[in-house]
């Protein structure tokens, strides 16, 4: 039987996700998903968890990003299984002209704003819940090209990795 407490560790374990993704933790990313998760619908090549971690390390790599997900929709799906629909936003910037992205190779192209949603598959590994099926659905991809003006990160702050502790 799920329990409100369950939804609530599946959203924590979203959350984890955003965070580790975009502070560039990768084992503890690696140690969100089971070992055989489903990947679908990213710009670089998925398989197992070992291969979608290393995959969007190497995606990252000289990216700054902003990752968002919000306004979950979560859902008994079987026995021990739940499933969910996220709606998200991400912001990636790179070095102007140093890449593509999706075969788009734009002069000046420096990053995308993308919007959609993550359809994903949870369950219980070793009592924790666990990400057994993640697919991205992009419903649109804003290319980045032109100025690009941004506040130094300095002084805005740096968050604290350790103001709640990764589960």
């Amino acid at each position: 039987m799920t329990t409100p407490e369950d939804f609530e560790d599946i959203r924590n374990l979203k959350a984890d996700y955003f965070r580790h993704l975009d502070a560039k933790r990768w084992p503890s990313l690696r140690d969100l998903f089971h070992a055989d998760a489903t990947f679908g619908g990213f710009p670089f090549e998925t398989g197992n968890a070992n291969e979608f971690t290393s995959g969007v390390a190497g995606f990252l790599q000289d990216v700054e990003s902003v990752h968002q997900g919000f306004m979950p929709r979560l859902a008994r799906s079987g026995k021990g299984v739940v499933r969910g629909i996220w709606s998200m936003h991400d912001y990636l910037i790179w070095p102007r002209d140093s890449r593509e992205y999706r075969g788009a190779k734009i002069p000046g192209l420096y990053g995308i704003r993308g919007y959609g949603l993550y359809e994903e598959e949870y369950r219980r590994l070793d009592g924790h819940w666990r990400i057994a099926a993640m697919r991205l659905v992009r419903t649109r991809i804003d290319l980045l090209v032109g100025e690009h003006i941004q506040l130094p990160v300095q002084d805005l702050g740096l968050p604290d990795p350790g103001w709640i502790p990764a589960t």
